[in-house]
C-alpha cells in the first residue's frame, strides 16, 4: 500500500514532499484523520495554531479502517514538535530582544556606539581610553592596549565594528570558562564558599568574610552571589581570560627585590608551566633584580661596612662610613663585591624553584592539595637548599665588600686565596647562622602581608577587588621590612663570621660566642648596626625592582 503523501503536518516539516506533491500524481489523498484533528484552520495568523501544536496531546491510535500509513504523519508529528516546534514558536512568539545572539550584537552595538566618539564608525586607542574612563572603567594604559591589540585582528590601528564584536564574543567565551571553574556546584551562581576553594586551590587563603567583600565589587542585585550576567559585565572589558589570571595579583610575588634572598618563592600555574610563560617570569625577576642591586649596591656595602667595623668606639654611621669608603677607594669602591651579588641571582633563582616543586612533590596531602603549612615548608626548605649550594658566593661578596683597594683583582682571585690560607671550610662560615634566619623572615613576610592584604580586602574591596599597583607593592615592601628587622641579628652575626678572618685582630668565634660578645660590648643595638642603610635601599629597590619587571615583561610578552 502506498503511503498517503499529503498531509498539511507533514507538510509543514517536510517542505521536500510539498514541493514534490505537485509532480506526483496518484498521490493527492484527503488528509489522514489523525492530521485533520490537528489542522483546523488558524484563529489569527499562525501563532495560535503553534501553540495549539504545541500544547495539544498527540492524536490518538488510529481507528479501525484509518489507513495505516498515517503512522508516518504520526510519527512526523512527534519528531516535529519535539525538534522543530520550540525555535520556530520562540522566533514567532518572543520578541526579538530576547533572542540571546541578538542581544548581545545589541549591547555590543550600545558599548561600541559609545566609544566611538567621533562617529567615524571606527575607535582607535585614544577613543577607547577616554570612552572606558568616561563609562567609570578606567584600566590602565597596559590593560587597554592589551584589548586593542587582540581586538584589531587586521592591524590597521583602529578596531571596526566586526572586530570590536568578535572580540567580545571570544572574551565571552573565555570568561564563561572562568565562570564555570568558580561555580563548584553548577548552580549558575558564584558564592563566597566557591571563591575561597578556588583562591585556596591557588595557595591563597581568604575567610569567606573577605571573600563576600570581593564578590559585592561584582554583585549587582545585592543578593550576594553572582550570575553569569553580573560576572560578564563585571569583566567585560577586562583582559585576564582565566581565573588564575583574575585572582594572579593578590599572588605574593617576590619580584620586589630589596637585597636579600630569603623569600618562598612565586607560585606558578600548571598553565604557566606548559606555556613557558615561569621561565619569562623568573627572567624578567632576575634582570630586575640584577639592575635593583647594582642600583643600591652602594647602600648595601656601607650596610656591610657597619655590621663588620661598626663599634661604639669608632661610632661609624652614614655619613661617616660613605666618607671612609670614598677616601680608601674611590666612586669605583663603592659598588666592590656587587659582581658576585648580580651573578649569584641565576643559579640561586633556578635551584630554590627548582627544590620548590620537588618539595612541594613530597609534602602533597593525599587528596592532591597542599595546605598554607605544606607551602611555607616547602618554601623555607627550597630556600634553604638554595642558599647551600651558593653560600660560597654569600662568603666572597662579603669579602669583597670589606676587603682594601688591591686585595683582591676579583671573585676567581678572592675565592683563590680563601681557599689557599683558610681552607674549603671558610666557604661555609656563617651558614648555621644564614640557614636559621629563612625561617623568621620568610614567615613574618607571609604572615604580614597577608595581615596587610586582610585589611584590605575587610575595608576597601567592595568597590573593586583589584588592589592597584600602589597597594600590592606597599604590602610587599612592608612585609619584605618586617621579615628584615625579624632576621637582622642573624644576617648581622652571619656577615661576622663571613669576615672575621679578613679582620686583624678580630677574635675568631662561633655563633654564640659572637652573640655574647656583642651584647656583652654593644647591647642589644649593636644587633642592629648598619639596619639603617639597610632600610634607606629598600624604598629605591622596589621602584627600580618593579620598573625594570614591568619593562621586560613587555618584552618578553608576558600577560
Amino acid at each position: 500500500m502506498r503511503l498517503p503523501m499529503y498531509c498539511p503536518i507533514y507538510d509543514l516539516y517536510c517542505p521536500i514532499a510539498a514541493v514534490g506533491r505537485a509532480g506526483r500524481s496518484g498521490h493527492f489523498t484527503a488528509p489522514c484523520a489523525a492530521a485533520s484533528r490537528l489542522s483546523r484552520p488558524p484563529r489569527a495568523g499562525p501563532v495560535p495554531l503553534l501553540l495549539r501544536l504545541l500544547l495539544r496531546p498527540l492524536p490518538p491510535a488510529p481507528s479501525p479502517g484509518e489507513p495505516s500509513g498515517c503512522g508516518r504523519c504520526r510519527a512526523a508529528v512527534g519528531a516535529a514538535v519535539r525538534c522543530a516546534m520550540l525555535p520556530l514558536l520562540r522566533r514567532l512568539v518572543l520578541p526579538a530582544a530576547c533572542d540571546g545572539s541578538r542581544d548581545g550584537d545589541s549591547r555590543y552595538a550600545n558599548l561600541f556606539k559609545k566609544l566611538d566618539l567621533n562617529e567615524d564608525g571606527r575607535v582607535d586607542i585614544a577613543e577607547l581610553q577616554t570612552g572606558l574612563q568616561a563609562m567609570g572603567i578606567p584600566l590602565g594604559k597596559e590593560a587597554e592596549e592589551k584589548i586593542f591589540k587582540a581586538g584589531d585582528t587586521n592591524q590597521d590601528g583602529q578596531l571596526d565594528f566586526e572586530e570590536f564584536m568578535q572580540y567580545l564574543k571570544d572574551h565571552e567565551k573565555k570568561m564563561k570558562l572562568a565562570f564555570k571553574s568558580l561555580d563548584k556546584n553548577n548552580d549558575g551562581k558564584i558564592e563566597p564558599s566557591e571563591v575561597v576553594q578556588s583562591l585556596k586551590i591557588l595557595g591563597i587563603n581568604i575567610s569567606e568574610k573577605q571573600a563576600e567583600k570581593i564578590l559585592q565589587s561584582i554583585d549587582a542585585d545585592g543578593t550576594m552571589s553572582v550570575d553569569w550576567n553580573e560576572w560578564r559585565d563585571h569583566f567585560m572589558f577586562n583582559p585576564a581570560t582565566d581565573i588564575e589570571e583574575i585572582i594572579r595579583y593578590w599572588k605574593h610575588s617576590t619580584v620586589l627585590d630589596i637585597g636579600d634572598s630569603l623569600t618562598v618563592p612565586d607560585e606558578f600555574t600548571e598553565e604557566e608551566k606548559k606555556s613557558g610563560q615561569w621561565w619569562k617570569q623568573l627572567l624578567a625577576g632576575g634582570v630586575a633584580g640584577a639592575v635593583s642591586r647594582t642600583g643600591t649596591a652602594p647602600l648595601d656595602r656601607l650596610k656591610v661596612m657597619m655590621q663588620v667595623h661598626g663599634s661604639k668606639s669608632n661610632k661609624m654611621n652614614i655619613a661617616s662610613g660613605f666618607k671612609q669608603m670614598l677616601k680608601e677607594g674611590g666612586v669605583r669602591s663603592l659598588w666592590r663585591g656587587n659582581g658576585v651579588n648580580v651573578v649569584k641571582i641565576a643559579p640561586e633563582t633556578a635551584i630554590k624553584f627548582w627544590a620548590y616543586e620537588q618539595y612541594k612533590k613530597i609534602l602533597t596531602k593525599d587528596d592532591g592539595n597542599l595546605g598554607t603549612v605544606e607551602r611555607f615548608v616547602s618554601g623555607s626548605l627550597a630556600g634553604a637548599t638554595a642558599q647551600t649550594s651558593i653560600y660560597p658566593m654569600e662568603v666572597l661578596k662579603t669579602r669583597l665588600a670589606v676587603g682594601k683597594t688591591g686585595q683582591y683583582s676579583g671573585m676567581f682571585d678572592c675565592a683563590k686565596k680563601i681557599l689557599k690560607t683558610e681552607g674549603v671550610k671558610a666557604f661555609y662560615k656563617g651558614y648555621i647562622p644564614n640557614i636559621l634566619g629563612i625561617i623568621p623572615y620568610a614567615g613574618i613576610d607571609l604572615a604580614v602581608y597577608e595581615l596587610l592584604k586582610s585589611t584590605w580586602l575587610e575595608h576597601y574591596a567592595s568597590s573593586s577587588a583589584n588592589p592597584g599597583v600602589f597597594v600590592l607593592l606597599g604590602c610587599g615592601t612592608a612585609s619584605s621590612t618586617c621579615g628584615q628587622l625579624a632576621s637582622y641579628p642573624l644576617a648581622l652575626v652571619r656577615t661576622r663570621m663571613q669576615a672575621q678572618a679578613s679582620v686583624e685582630g678580630a677574635p675568631q668565634l662561633n655563633m654564640v660566642g659572637l652573640f655574647q660578645r656583642i651584647i656583652a660590648t654593644e647591647g642589644i643595638q649593636g644587633l642592629y648596626r648598619g639596619i639603617a642603610p639597610n632600610f634607606m635601599k629598600v624604598l629605591p629597590a622596589v621602584s627600580i625592582s618593579y620598573v625594570v619587571y614591568e619593562k621586560m615583561k613587555q618584552n618578553l610578552g608576558i600577560a
